[in-house]
């Protein structure tokens, strides 16, 4: 495992982290002991920063992750977020913080998070949602910085929306935010043009999201793929969303092929996530034994030149898939 500075503090912390959110819920069916075990096996290899919500089933991937990190005594970081208390999603653009994130709500949230991932701090506390007229608010950023005066969290961030992370560069230029988790993958190309030159040049740390494009990414999906009730790939692949991408995936296996044969499709995936060096850290969702070796594994060092980067391009596609079926 490599590892990297997170953004202006003297954190270093794994390539690949651990994606919380399937082992919490909402993607079918989920034994709390495999999730255990996924756990274990990605802290073995070296995996040291751990990213949840309270919002994946309800608080039950903190506590299944407060649990495990009681029986380590590795030191890692975990980052959580604080749902809008609306419940509003996606954000409308003048989206009110004093509606979505009062102060008051924000504080009372952390106590929660941290008595279920039983920790006295968070690493870091994150927004689960962003408004671009966040940026010109400061009620929620006097609750950051209570929290990080009384201890009880280490850094802010915000999870930014698919495809406007750059709703939050108002925030990050007046140094009100020091992490950012955003969709960059080889579909969403589009934060490499903006918003991660942001962050580079600020130093603020950046974590990638769905590096996978909810599992598409790792080449296991074909036509017959079906998913269970209750699994949120449903809607995301419904209609001819699915048909589409396998499509696309079809492209981007057959450019591996030729020019990265021994690599796995995933493999592929997360290394071109890495190859940015604005990227911090890359969170895929693990919720098993296998997929805790297999997503580790891509951290090796061995990344793809600007020149490949600037070739891939021609596989960046811009969708929403959350709220449009393709036609």
């Amino acid at each position: 495992m490599k590892y990297r500075k997170f953004g202006k503090l003297d954190w270093q912390v794994s390539e690949i982290g651990f994606g919380g959110w399937a082992i919490g819920g909402g993607w079918g069916p989920q034994s709390d002991a495999e999730s255990i075990k996924a756990l274990h096996r990605a802290i073995d290899l070296g995996v040291n920063f751990i990213d949840t919500a309270q919002g994946y089933g309800d608080g039950h991937s903190e506590e299944l992750i407060g649990k495990v990190l009681k029986e380590r005594s590795e030191e890692i970081f975990v980052a959580t977020k604080v749902p809008p208390k609306e419940f509003d999603w996606p954000p409308r653009i003048d989206y009110d913080a004093r509606e979505a994130f009062p102060k008051e709500y924000i504080i009372e949230e952390c106590e929660k998070s941290l008595k279920r991932l039983q920790r006295d701090y968070l690493d870091v506390y994150q927004f689960h949602t962003w408004s671009t007229r966040f940026n010109a608010q400061v009620e929620w950023f006097e609750a950051f910085e209570q929290l990080k005066e009384e201890g009880k969290i280490r850094a802010s961030g915000a999870s930014v929306p698919d495809i406007t992370p750059y709703y939050i560069i108002g925030a990050l230029v007046e140094g009100k935010i020091d992490s950012i988790q955003l969709i960059y993958n080889l579909f969403e190309q589009f934060p490499a043009w903006n918003t991660l030159k942001v962050c580079k040049e600020l130093k603020i740390g950046v974590i990638v999201r769905v590096p996978f494009d909810e599992g598409a990414l790792t080449g296991k999906y074909n036509l017959g793929t079906t998913f269970p009730d209750g699994d949120v790939r449903q809607h995301y692949f419904r209609g001819n969303n699915l048909k589409r991408t396998i499509e696309k995936v079809d492209q981007i296996n057959k450019y591996k092929d030729e020019n990265h044969p021994k690599l796995t499709t995933a493999d592929f995936a997360l290394k071109f996530c890495l190859s940015n060096e604005a990227v911090t850290t890359v969170i895929p969702g693990i919720r098993n034994f296998n997929q805790a070796e297999m997503n580790t594994s891509a951290s090796d060092g061995n990344y793809f030149s600007n020149d490949e980067i600037k070739a891939l391009e021609k596989f960046a596609w811009r969708k929403d898939f959350w709220n449009e079926e393709f036609e």
